[in-house]
């Protein structure tokens, strides 16, 4: 072995399958700090000596290091190499609880929020790469308001494919993230004489947020097991709807094909329909539900994010802008001086197009079915007498408490436990929606880091135990 690993007192037998280096040697250093064999605080080989040890390439050994980083299995210090990290075991469930309230969450269960360990960081540093080596010096300067040409048209490409969405490249505008794209789309509403609009009784408080924001008047729709009920839209005077058709947020369910007929008939009219398809490519029964969009490509916006494929941290997003409100959109970007950062688009304009992020979505894909197979079972098991509701798709679930336990009471028990989630009831546009269901919490089983999942779901049961 290297120099490093004589100088750790090492004597670690790695066997690589020659087909699957990366995979051999990412589950070897994992079973060696998992069994102890690696002890916590030990200095891995640089990356260059164990592949010059290993023979292979010294890419395939950052890869690996990579994956365990992001796990917490490893951590990088500077000046000091790459460690193993000082391993947090899994607590039982009643024993999670601190005799006083924790100050701070260490276990983050919100609806929507993705893995950040599972960000692929070499495709990006890859795309990144080849982005940078062919940009021109002009493509370094001031982008376009709308976006640059080679991601919006791989985004067009890659919609049309895997959403259905009807788009042209000329349709696409980048922005920062769907919230950018509701605020700007929300603005040309309300400057084209727009003053009320249509958003589901459950959402993101946020989102409720940005509409007013701009000026415009909220009226909640029910949501039921069909999804939103859209046939108030035709008597509710209002000038657009915010929707989730393809995985309410945060019910998780579909909007039925009749409602969607019925949405595309009021958008005929002259309604416009807002598509927020924040996880749509994220069903796990093998049944996908394309985006509405299709249904009325002249009335709908269409927006998306690379948040739960990629990485919040990535900060891109976009909407397929019908004409009639393109104009409006752009000229109220132009206003904020906002632009998205050119560089980051364009090596999501490589990873698109080369299909590494199709990739990524079918491997996310993978991870969170059986993450939430799992929750379901250390539930069956832990709390039997709640129920996982919600179709299997996304990032999230609810979870309907067993009779007599309050949501409050388990945030309560939660947040003694270093635990973030929330009731459905935070989730609601009023007081009247949120006494309408039972007590139920929305628990997001993205977040967790695989090496601390069981974990998280034990302290989901314990709180539902220390509510009763």
């Amino acid at each position: 072995m290297a120099d490093d690993w004589a100088n750790a007192g090492l004597d670690l037998h790695v066997v690589l399958d020659p087909r699957h280096k990366v995979q051999s040697l990412e589950r070897a250093l994992r079973d060696a700090i998992d069994d102890g064999s690696l002890a916590a605080g030990t200095r891995l080989p640089a990356s260059r000596a164990l592949a010059a040890d290993l023979g292979i390439a010294r890419n395939s050994v950052v890869e690996a290091y990579e994956r365990l980083l992001g796990e917490g299995r490893l951590e990088a210090r500077v000046g000091s190499g790459t460690r193993v990290r000082e391993r947090i075991a899994p607590s039982p469930a009643s024993a999670l609880a601190p005799v006083t309230r924790s100050t701070r969450f260490e276990l983050d269960l919100r609806g929507g929020l993705p893995d950040a360990s599972a960000f692929p960081r070499s495709a990006w540093l890859a795309a990144m790469r080849e982005a940078l080596a062919e940009a021109s010096s002009a493509s370094l300067g001031y982008g376009p308001t709308e976006g640059v040409a080679p991601l919006r048209a791989a985004l067009a490409e890659y919609l049309a494919r895997a959403r259905g969405v009807r788009a042209q490249a000329g349709d696409v505008i980048v922005t920062h993230g769907f919230g950018e794209l509701l605020a700007l789309v929300a603005r040309a509403i309300a400057t084209r004489g727009g003053r009320r609009i249509a958003v589901e009784a459950y959402g993101h408080v946020s989102h409720r947020e940005v509409l007013e924001a701009a000026g415009l008047e909220l009226v909640p729709l029910a949501v039921d097991a069909e999804g939103v009920d859209v046939a108030r839209l035709h008597d509710a005077a209002v000038d657009a709807v915010l929707l989730t058709p393809a995985h309410q947020f945060p019910t998780g369910v579909p909007l039925s094909s009749a409602r969607r007929a019925s949405l595309a008939e009021w958008a005929a009219t002259g309604g416009i329909v807002i598509e927020d398809d924040y996880d749509g490519e994220f069903r796990f029964d093998g049944r996908s539900i394309g985006a509405f969009q299709s249904l009325a490509p002249d009335s709908t916006v269409y927006g998306g994010t690379a948040s739960k494929a990629l990485s919040p941290a990535v900060g891109i997003g976009w909407g397929v802008v019908p004409p009639m409100l393109r104009d409006g959109v752009l000229a109220a970007r132009r206003r904020t001086g906002a632009a998205t950062d050119a560089i980051g688009q364009a090596a999501l304009a490589v990873l698109v197009a080369s299909g590494g992020y199709d990739r990524s979505v079918r491997t996310l894909r993978t991870r969170y079915r059986a993450r939430r197979e799992r929750f379901e079972g250390l539930l069956a098991e832990g709390a039997p007498d709640a129920k996982v509701l919600g179709l299997a798709a996304g990032l999230h679930c609810l979870l309907e408490l067993p009779e007599g336990v309050r949501e409050e009471d388990v945030v309560a028990a939660g947040a003694e436990r270093g635990l973030r989630f929330d009731g459905l009831a935070a989730y609601a546009a009023d007081r009247a929606t949120a006494s309408s269901r039972p007590p139920t919490m929305v628990v997001g089983f993205g977040a967790p880091p695989d090496l601390r999942f069981e974990q998280a779901v034990a302290a989901v049961i314990a709180s539902i135990d220390a509510a009763r």
